[in-house]
Order: C-alpha cells, then sequence, then structure tokens
C-alpha cells in the first residue's frame, strides 16, 4: 500500500517542474491526481502517470480565476468522489524589474496567480474536505518569502503573503480537521529558473550555482515533491499552519560565501 492510497489530490501547475514531479509521485503512492496548468503540457503529466500504472486526469484553467479552480475541484469530487490533498503550487516569477521601475500592471496578475490563486485553492478545497473530517492543502511559497535576495520586489511579496495566508488559514479551520501548510523552496531547476540555468551554462559557470547554500547545489523539482508527500501524508497528520523551507540551509543564515577554516579563527 502507498501512502496516499485510494486519496485524491488536485495539484496546480502540474504541468511542470515542482508541479509534474509531484503529482507522479502522488500517483505513485496510491493517490488518484487531478493535473491542473493554463498550458497543455499537463496532458504530459498525466500521461506519464498513466504510463506508469497511475491514475490521474488532467484539466488547463488559470489558477488565479475562481470559476477554473472551483470547477477543478468540482472534478475531482465528480471523476473520484471527492478530495483529500491540495497542492496549489501554480506561480510565476515575474522578473526582476527594478523598483522604480514597477508599475501597477506588473503586481497585479502576479498576486493573482501567486497569492490569490492559493487562497482560491485552500477555499474550495478546504470546502471539499471538511464533510470529510480531515485534508492537507499545500501552497508553494519561497524562501524568497522569508527575506529579501531570492527575487523580484512582487514575487517575494506574493510569497511572504502565501506564508502568512496558510497560517491564518489553519486558525480558521480550526476543528475541521483540514491543516494547511506551505513549502519554501530555494533554487531549484524548473522552467521558472531557466533562465538563470541559461546564463550560467552560457557562461561555464553552472558548477557554481547554489554556491551559497551549506550542500553547495541546486535542487530539483523531485526534492520539492518529497516534501509535499511529506505533507500530504499521515506522516505529517500533527503539521499545520508551517512554512517548511527546502533549500539546502540557505535560509539558516546571513547570505555569505565563505568556509569554516579552522576553530578559534
Amino acid at each position: 500500500m502507498g501512502r496516499l492510497q485510494d486519496r485524491v489530490a488536485l495539484v496546480t501547475g502540474a504541468g511542470s517542474g515542482i508541479g509534474r514531479a509531484t503529482s507522479r509521485i502522488y500517483a505513485a503512492e496510491g493517490a488518484k491526481v487531478v493535473c491542473f496548468d493554463r498550458v497543455e503540457a499537463v496532458h504530459e503529466t498525466v500521461e506519464a502517470i498513466r504510463a506508469a500504472g497511475g491514475t490521474a486526469v488532467g484539466l488547463t484553467g488559470d489558477a488565479g480565476l475562481e470559476g477554473d479552480v472551483q470547477g477543478a475541484v468540482a472534478r475531482a469530487v465528480a471523476d473520484y468522489g471527492g478530495l483529500d490533498i491540495c497542492y496549489a503550487n501554480a506561480g510565476v516569477s515575474g522578473g526582476y524589474t527594478p523598483l522604480f521601475e514597477l508599475t501597477a500592471e506588473h503586481w497585479t496578475d502576479l498576486l493573482r496567480i501567486n497569492l490569490i490563486g492559493p487562497f482560491l485553492a485552500i477555499k474550495h478545497a478546504a470546502q471539499a474536505m471538511i464533510p470529510k473530517g480531515k485534508g492537507s492543502i499545500i501552497c508553494t511559497a519561497s524562501v524568497a518569502g522569508l527575506r529579501s535576495g531570492a527575487g523580484g520586489i512582487p514575487y517575494s511579496a506574493s510569497k511572504a503573503g502565501v506564508i502568512n495566508l496558510v497560517q491564518t488559514t489553519a486558525q480558521q479551520l480550526t476543528g475541521t480537521g483540514v491543516r494547511v501548510n506551505a513549502i519554501c523552496p530555494g533554487l531549484i531547476e524548473t522552467g521558472m529558473t531557466k533562465p538563470i540555468f541559461d546564463r550560467a551554462r552560457e557562461r561555464g559557470t553552472e558548477d557554481r550555482i547554489g554556491q551559497l547554500n551549506p550542500l553547495q547545489r541546486y535542487g530539483v523539482p523531485e526534492e520539492i515533491a518529497g516534501a509535499a508527500l511529506f505533507l500530504a501524508s499521515d506522516d505529517a497528520s500533527y503539521v499545520n499552519g508551517q512554512a517548511i523551507v527546502v533549500d539546502g540551509g540557505l535560509s539558516s543564515s546571513h547570505p555569505v560565501a565563505g568556509r569554516l577554516r579552522g576553530a578559534g579563527g
């Protein structure tokens, strides 16, 4: 029996990267997965799950539109009889526009997807879970939501909002059995971070990516998917309202580049 045997999961942003890796690991652990993304590549995720013997269905839609999110939850209930897990993973980076060049328009769509999207997922997923008396909702935040230096201004603010969102909604859902948590990834190679990796490879400096964390490397989507599996499973039954950091140790210190050369300096 898998850790998620006979459970139903909805994953947004499932067309690539962390969302695809998580959808696949959920299915491998026995869940029936509704894969949701605005890109057609979400169906490739479904094909990979089915090829491995898992159960999944793919939906295209916008994670920042209430009707689309509500429809995805309804599809999980209609096709598989309920909803046990919701991973609100969809997000956009927004780039690194300097402060004085930012406009309200830069913020609007980014916040709609990165912050309103998780709110909508929590709102509608929780309503499907409450009758069961339990459920796990997970949101992708970021180390950029903890302090500066890991993303652009709107992106970082949106992820700080996600961290607070899971705290406040976990409290709002007191007594329901529904848990709400976030994952704060560090630098992970995904479609969103592709420009960083492409530039480093062009310069021949790929080996320096992630050098500021104690593991001195970048992460891969499967490492975040492992955390998402933990939070979805009964192993995390007493974990609620938390932001779990998965960043190789980067956020354990202020950003410095150096090594311990010996005791006593």
